[in-house]
C-alpha cells in the first residue's frame, strides 16, 4: 500500500470516521453503521459506511479497493448487520457487482463522482 494512501486511512479513520459515527445515528442520509467481526481477533468493529438501498439490499462504492479488511471480515464470517436510518438490517454473504448493476443505485451526484474516479468496485450486501 502507498505511503501517502495509508496515512489518508489513519486519518479518515482517527477523525473522519467519529464524526460520520455520530451523523450515521442521526442522520437519514447515506450513512449507516456497518457491524462485522475480526476474522483474527474475533473482535466486533462498528464502522460508518456510505450505503445505497436496493430492491434485496445495499450497494456500497468500495473506495479503498476490494482488499479493504472490513470486506474480508465479511466475507469470512458470511454475515454482518448494517444500522441505517434507526433500523438494523442483517446480510449474508457480501456479493462483488459490477459498475453496470451498481451505478443505478446511486444519486446523480455521487454516480458523477465515481465515474469520473473510475470508480469499478462495489459490493451489495444482500439481506432483509
Amino acid at each position: 500500500m502507498a505511503k501517502d494512501n495509508k496515512q489518508l486511512r489513519t486519518f479518515v479513520k482517527r477523525f473522519i470516521n467519529p464524526v460520520l459515527r455520530y451523523l450515521a445515528r442521526l442522520s437519514p442520509g447515506p450513512f449507516a453503521l456497518l457491524r462485522h467481526v475480526g476474522r483474527s481477533s474475533g473482535k466486533t468493529y462498528e464502522i460508518p459506511m456510505m450505503v445505497w438501498p436496493v430492491k434485496d439490499g445495499f450497494v456500497i462504492v468500495l473506495t479503498y479497493g476490494p482488499h479493504v479488511d472490513w470486506l474480508r471480515n465479511l466475507q469470512a464470517a458470511g454475515q454482518g448487520s448494517l444500522r441505517w436510518h434507526g433500523r438494523e438490517y442483517t446480510f449474508q454473504r457480501p456479493q462483488a457487482i459490477d459498475a453496470q448493476t451498481a451505478l443505478p443505485a446511486l444519486p446523480p451526484f455521487i454516480k458523477f463522482v465515481m465515474q469520473r474516479r473510475g470508480a469499478k468496485d462495489f459490493v451489495k450486501l444482500p439481506g432483509n
